[in-house]
C-alpha cells in the first residue's frame, strides 16, 4: 500500500505579507474583506478589521492620528484597492512613498568653535548696549565667559591676552578691557567647573545625614548593635 506524501505549507510557498507585523490572518481578513460585493457590508467590515488591527497596535494609542495611521496600514494592505466608505480619504502609494523634503542646515559660520555661536550672539547684544557701567560690567562677564569655554575645550591654562585679543576680533573693536579690569584666573574657573556638580551631590549627601541624625542618631546605633558581640550560653 503506497503512502501518499505528507504536503508541507511553507511561509516561503505562500503569498507575500504586505505588513508583517499583523500576521497572515490580518491579511486574510482584508482579502475578505475585498471580495465582499456588498458595499455597506464590506465597509462594516473594514471597521472591524480597524479594531482588530488597533489592538495590535498598542504603541499607537493616545496619539493623535492613530485612526488615520490604521486605516492607512489597511489600505496598504489591500494594496490600494478596498473601496469603502472610510472616515478619511483613500492615500495613494505617491502620497505614502514620497520622502520628506529635505531641512536646510544652517550655514552661519563661526569664527572661533570653542566658543560657539551663543557666546558670538552675547557679544552682539553687550555691543549694542549703550556706554556705561553696565556695558563695562558685560564686557568683564563675557571675556570670563569666553575664557571658561576655552577652558573647557583646552584645559591647559590660557592667557588673559588671547581672550582679550579674540574679544576685539570678534566685536569688531567695539569691545575692550580697561587696564585695571581683570579676569578670573584659570584655576578658578577649572574649580568651578570640576567642582559645581559635586557640590549640588555634597549639599544632598549633607542634607539627608543631617535627616537622618534628627531622625535618632543616625546610622551609627545601627553599626554599634550591630557589631555588639553575641552571648554565649
Amino acid at each position: 500500500m503506497a503512502v501518499p506524501e505528507a504536503s508541507f505549507d511553507y511561509n516561503t510557498q505562500r503569498p507575500r505579507l504586505i505588513i508583517p507585523e499583523y500576521g497572515r490572518n490580518v491579511q486574510r481578513m482584508v482579502e475578505h474583506c475585498m471580495g465582499i460585493e456588498d458595499r455597506e457590508v464590506r465597509t462594516r467590515n473594514a471597521h472591524a478589521i480597524i479594531q482588530v488591527i488597533g489592538r495590535l497596535n498598542p504603541q499607537l494609542r493616545g496619539s493623535e492620528n492613530m485612526e488615520r495611521t490604521l486605516w492607512d496600514h489597511l489600505y496598504i494592505m489591500s494594496e490600494f484597492k478596498l473601496d469603502v466608505d472610510g472616515p478619511y480619504p483613500k492615500p495613494t502609494p505617491e502620497e505614502l512613498e514620497s520622502k520628506p523634503e529635505r531641512v536646510p542646515y544652517p550655514k552661519q559660520e563661526v569664527r572661533f568653535g570653542h566658543y560657539g555661536k551663543l557666546v558670538e550672539r552675547t557679544i552682539a547684544a553687550c555691543c549694542a548696549l549703550p556706554d556705561g557701567p553696565e556695558k563695562e560690567a558685560a564686557t568683564v562677564q563675557v571675556a570670563n565667559l569666553m575664557k571658561r569655554q576655552f577652558l573647557a575645550w583646552n584645559r591647559d591654562s590660557v592667557g588673559d591676552g588671547v581672550i582679550v585679543k579674540d574679544l576685539t576680533e570678534l566685536s569688531k573693536g567695539k569691545l575692550r578691557l580697561k587696564p585695571e579690569q581683570q579676569l578670573a584666573s584659570s584655576d578658578a574657573l577649572l574649580h568651578t567647573q570640576r567642582q559645581g556638580p559635586r557640590n549640588e551631590v555634597d549639599f544632598r549627601k549633607q542634607r539627608y545625614a543631617d535627616q537622618q541624625q534628627q531622625q535618632g542618631g543616625g546610622g551609627g546605633g545601627k553599626k554599634r548593635h550591630r557589631n555588639r558581640k553575641k552571648k554565649r550560653y
